[in-house]
């Protein structure tokens, strides 16, 4: 379907409201009088929703239509006639987005969870009322009135936000950092991924020249967080444990000598994989200061992970865990995805049930994201939309079982094209909580990012109280990397010295 703007105004608001109510469907968003527009007028006359921005208000029209605008509503009855409605601003952007999700919601019968918010942090909004004031009642209330999401969803977001304020008063903010380090190798590519990775066999002759150059980068860049205090080391990809012991042991002890990791409050590894898990490894990373690390089922259904591309069986993660145990780790958590291709709520009852069978410390309940560059969308249309779904019932069966082991949701962050609509959600028990996924998600603290693919970001704490992020990305392709690392590490040198102004 496609969408017609007779301005070019919030194109990707528009896109994102009507794909998460038409997730099975190609949504383009195209603008009045542009080559786009008239090649999509050729083969469907008529958009299915054409939105008029004027200086008064704004209009929508659908296809077999109906018109909604937002004269006389009490978006405009706030804004007075202060807004002009055919140029950007807050004012505009909230009544369009208002306008489109209740014209939808009209339209298809049916509400999203998060009503119209579409951006990836909702419990920044809970945050930013409880740190005015309000009690969580008061701002779920807020997040129900002004962005219509359900009162489950807004409850659960005040309750994170008050935990994760408790957590995060505690963490470095302007005198702080994260360390990531990024492994980009994966033993195999999962159906759903979408992130930078590249085959362990194929590159295998050359993960020692990539070691070698992260090494490198760590000692370069060690000297640009003189002076602040390192409260996460996170060490991901990829799968980090594709490395062998000794690349592995390399790449710790260079983080023991370029950074004082030993400060840190958590170190984490991302196992990830339990085909990647060895004695071997677990016992290199126990011998250097790493606290806690990963061991991911995603499911427990073996007929599920053959399809999604994982080279282990459920009874390997269970092995894998008890492994970890066994050499001595006592904070690991795993990752389990609802809405994979073909699983019902069954399913997802019955990897709660094995995983409850381990209890891990920590549990990252995901919803399935469908992935433009991930091999899952040519699935979907080899076999259908209607194989991918996710439902309250997995999502309440979930929180239910993670709090059967004693945990409690203490993170949470959306994605685009979820299914259901719904939401990532980290439970932990207390005092087990991973600190640099909250530190990322609410971009509390700045963090030197180094590998392949690795974003490192900068906060520069403002005297009027705002927070003015600055980024720098490395290289995503490990070729491009390998060859032009002196550039990544020159920008980062820029980034994060002193300047003047700061």
């Amino acid at each position: 379907m496609y969408i017609l703007e007779n301005k070019e105004l919030y194109r990707y608001e528009v896109h994102s409201l009507v794909k998460a109510f038409y997730p099975a469907e190609d949504v383009r968003v195209v603008i009045e009088g542009t080559a786009k527009a008239e090649k999509e007028r050729e083969d469907h006359p008529v958009p299915f929703m054409y939105v008029c921005f004027s200086e008064n208000g704004i209009q929508i029209r659908y296809e077999d239509g109906r018109t909604y605008d937002t004269f006389g509503t009490e978006e405009a009855d706030k804004a007075g006639g202060d807004v002009c409605y055919d140029r950007k601003s807050p004012a505009c952007k909230e009544a369009l987005k208002h306008l489109v999700y209740r014209s939808l919601c009209e339209v298809t019968g049916k509400s999203l969870p998060w009503g119209d918010l579409i951006g990836i942090r909702p419990t920044k909004i809970a945050m930013a009322q409880i740190e005015k004031g309000a009690t969580p009642e008061e701002a779920a209330a807020f997040m129900e009135a002004e962005h219509f999401c359900s009162s489950e969803k807004a409850a659960l977001a005040a309750r994170i936000a008050v935990r994760e304020k408790s957590i995060l008063d505690g963490m470095h903010r302007k005198d702080g950092y994260s360390l990531y380090i990024g492994i980009p190798f994966c033993p195999t590519t999962c159906l759903y991924c979408s992130f930078t990775s590249y085959s362990e066999a194929l590159w295998r002759n050359r993960i020692d020249e990539y070691v070698d150059t992260l090494i490198r980068e760590m000692k370069e860049c060690a000297p640009l967080t003189e002076g602040l205090h390192l409260d996460c080391v996170y060490i991901g990809g990829g799968t980090p444990t594709t490395l062998s012991p000794l690349q592995l042991d390399r790449l710790l002890s260079a983080a023991e000598e370029c950074f004082p990791v030993q400060q840190a409050a958590e170190f984490t590894v991302e196992a990830g994989r339990p085909d990647s898990i060895t004695s071997d490894k677990l016992r290199v990373m126990k011998k250097h200061p790493v606290t806690r690390i990963s061991v991911n089922p995603q499911t427990m259904r073996d007929r599920t992970l053959q399809l999604i591309g994982r080279r282990h069986s459920a009874g390997e993660t269970a092995d894998a865990f008890r492994l970890a145990r066994q050499e001595g780790f006592d904070n690991i958590n795993m990752d389990i995805i609802l809405g994979l291709p073909g699983e019902t709520a069954e399913d997802v009852r019955y990897t709660l049930e094995e995983i409850m069978k381990l209890s891990p410390e920590s549990l990252t309940v995901h919803s399935l994201a469908v992935k433009r560059a991930s091999r899952l969308a040519g699935w979907i249309e080899a076999n259908g939309f209607s194989m991918i779904s996710n439902t309250d019932e997995c999502m309440d069966i979930a929180a239910a079982g993670a709090a059967e082991m004693g945990m409690e949701p203490y993170y949470l962050y959306r994605q685009k094209n979820m299914a259901g609509n719904y939401e990532n959600t980290g439970y932990a028990v207390p005092g087990s909580y991973g600190l640099y996924n909250m530190a990322i998600i609410e971009e509390c603290q700045s963090i030197l990012a180094l590998g392949a693919g690795a974003i490192s970001k900068r906060l520069f704490f403002m005297d009027d109280g705002s927070i003015r992020i600055e980024r720098s990305d490395n290289a995503k392709d490990v070729e491009t990397y390998l060859k032009n690392i002196d550039e990544m590490i020159e920008r980062k040198r820029k980034l994060f010295m002193p300047q003047e102004s700061d």
